[in-house]
């Protein structure tokens, strides 16, 4: 059907589709007005809602953080997508409980407390100060708004507040200290050896059938999931502006009109002493504030130090200590109404009050720092690659409008949108819906080539915006479901999994035999046979010189008795068994002098703990409603 409108959307037939495709939408409008056809909700928590379209925006971002935090180690098929949903949709919820929980008891997150945040990530830093260019492309990138992203922030502060107030509220007992030194400093001296599995590794011990067995009771471990071939354009404005012809004369023309961009702006140093007055603060605290602002003004006009008065009465808790000094800065930096005011200061001079986000201000400017401009030959590569970025830009977005034209006109073909345009066909590998590399690994790609029109139909996708200089059209090649792999194909991998489970259920009942021989007049050491004996070692919880296993299993084991031991075994990560003899055991004792660190772990970790029960008794009294269907799952 879309095909056939793509070829007859001509004349008066165009118009009576318009005509029959605007009824429907205008009914559509009309619905909206009256909540009929409402998103698809995933939950309500006390009457909020939380849709599914923002649970799956909200999945796919987790799902990218996977990928990012594990890189080249992220393998999909070990992570249910259905378990991962539902944690996804816990922490929504967590998170909405915590924000009204927040909001009853008066916790706020006011714009000044948004902005010193976004200012101090250092994500959106650019040569070690925040730069504005960056933290929008950033939030550009991501799909976000800059109002989008400061609500993140806000609900991150006011969950960030209540988290502190329980945890700061925490304090630890002298018992509570003295039985956590008991244990944490305790030690264990063992004596062990390890059976390898790999001694039990026999070839031709599994069957026929054992395979055939494995295989159909496992059946979804060995599903091949949908795969896709793609063939795409790929418009990219840096790679536009390669292909540009540049001369001197054109490059010092761009040198002349941004000499700004090769040299070092012109920075100044001032001191400040602030009164703090936030944006939504109340009419009485700002005439207060105001008020102390003009007190300090006049002593500093009597001829006080400018340095002492910000130590005593400065608000500003990072430059306080130092006389109100904030060092040297460029524009674009501080708050747009201090920065004014500092750039139209002379050096030594001190300005007026002066109304900012953060409060009121008094400003002294203590030095001035020239900029400069680097010789056109110096500057010369930098030059080059900013006319050809500035270029490729423009021309980018001519051939943008031209490719999703063109790929429109003719949408069973790449070929002639790339031949008008002088740009190459590429061509993907096999590609999985969670496995996508270049500049086709975005969510929004993969959406396009996955929808009906360009699965289905085989139809160039639209223009899809990667960012904003660069855009990419696709269309499929190659298709293949979502399949179990053949038996032969998998024959071998099942044979060396069930070659070592074996190996290893016969090392594990070899580890038992050996464990029930040892006793206190047939130790270790000859139980042990011929397999190398490490120990007695003494070692604590936190020593390294043993297999994790292991030593989880050594301060699990039960204390022995006097003049006796106790023995145990434990599979290892490999698959290997180790068998154990604890002989001793070695109370730790609590320090003479209490480590401050140490408490303040401890009131951490105890802080943490009665956190979450905090977080447990509100959502037991909250209104919850899961509403998620199964078949989104």
């Amino acid at each position: 059907m879309l095909q056939e409108i793509r070829d007859k959307a001509q004349g008066w037939i165009a118009w009576a589709i318009v005509i029959l495709i605007s009824i429907p939408f205008a009914l559509w409008g009309i619905q909206s007005y009256l909540g009929i056809g409402s998103e698809p909700l995933a939950a309500t928590v006390n009457g909020v809602e939380i849709t599914e379209r923002s649970l799956e925006s909200q999945f796919q971002r987790f799902r990218q953080q996977l990928r990012d935090q594990l890189g080249s180690a992220y393998r999909p098929e070990l992570f249910d997508d259905v378990r991962m949903r539902k944690e996804v949709l816990n922490r929504m919820v967590n998170d909405e409980v915590l924000q009204q929980a927040s909001h009853e008891m008066g916790l706020r997150a006011g714009s000044s407390m948004i902005q010193a945040a976004i200012l101090s990530m250092s994500i959106f830093h650019k040569d070690g100060r925040f730069d504005q260019q960056t933290y929008e492309r950033s939030l550009q990138l991501q799909g976000l708004s800059p109002a989008g992203f400061e609500e993140r922030v806000r609900r991150a502060l006011v969950a960030e507040q209540l988290t502190q107030a329980v945890e700061n509220g925490t304090f630890i007992t002298a018992r509570e200290l003295s039985e956590s030194d008991r244990l944490q400093k305790q030690t264990r001296e063992i004596t062990y050896f390890t059976i390898p599995a790999a001694d039990y590794m026999v070839d031709n011990s599994v069957t026929d059938s054992e395979v055939a067995s494995y295989y159909e009771t496992n059946e979804s471990a060995f599903i091949s999931p949908e795969k896709i071939k793609l063939e795409y354009i790929l418009l990219d404005a840096e790679a536009i502006g390669e292909t540009i012809d540049v001369d001197d004369e054109l490059l010092r023309g761009f040198y002349d009109d941004n000499q700004d961009l090769y040299g070092l702006p012109e920075q100044r140093q001032a001191s400040h002493i602030l009164i703090q007055a936030t944006a939504d603060a109340d009419q009485a605290a700002v005439d207060q504030a105001k008020q102390k602002i003009e007190d300090l003004a006049e002593k500093i006009r009597a001829g006080e130090s400018f340095a002492e008065l910000a130590k005593q009465h400065s608000q500003d808790p990072g430059s306080a200590a130092s006389g109100g000094d904030l060092g040297m800065f460029g524009k674009g930096i501080m708050d747009p109404a201090f920065e004014n005011a500092v750039f139209s200061l002379e050096e030594g001079a001190v300005s007026d009050p002066v109304r900012s986000n953060f409060g009121f201000h008094l400003i002294k400017l203590t030095g001035i720092k020239a900029g400069s401009v680097k010789p056109f030959e110096e500057a010369k590569a930098e030059v080059e690659k900013g006319y050809r970025l500035a270029e490729g830009e423009k021309l980018y977005f001519e051939m943008a409008e031209e490719l999703a034209n063109l790929s429109y006109d003719d949408p069973t073909s790449l070929e002639s949108s790339a031949s008008a345009l002088g740009l190459t066909v590429a061509e993907s590998e096999w590609m999985t819906r969670d496995q996508q590399t270049g500049p086709l690994a975005k969510p929004k790609v993969l959406g396009a080539a996955y929808s009906d029109d360009v699965l289905k139909e085989r139809n160039n996708s639209e223009l899809i915006e990667l960012d904003s200089t660069s855009s990419v059209v696709v269309r499929v090649l190659d298709h293949q479901e979502a399949s179990v792999e053949p038996l032969d194909d998998v024959r071998s991998r099942i044979v060396e999994l069930l070659t070592r489970q074996k190996a290893e259920e016969q090392a594990g009942a070899e580890a038992g035999k050996r464990v029930a021989e040892i006793s206190t007049t047939n130790p270790l050491m000859q139980v042990a046979g011929n397999y190398p004996v490490t120990g007695p070692i003494t070692v604590t919880r936190n020593s390294r010189e043993l297999p994790p296993a292991l030593s989880s299993e050594l301060f699990r084991t039960l204390k022995p008795q006097a003049g006796e031991i106790s023995s145990g075994s434990i599979k290892l990560a490999q698959g290997d068994f180790a068998v154990f003899v604890l002989s001793q055991v070695t109370e730790g004792e609590s320090a003479s002098d209490e480590s401050r660190q140490q408490v303040e772990n401890m009131r951490r970790l105890y802080g943490r703990s009665y956190y979450d029960r905090v977080l447990e008794d509100l959502e037991s009294r909250a209104d919850v409603q899961i509403l998620l269907k199964q078949d989104s799952e």
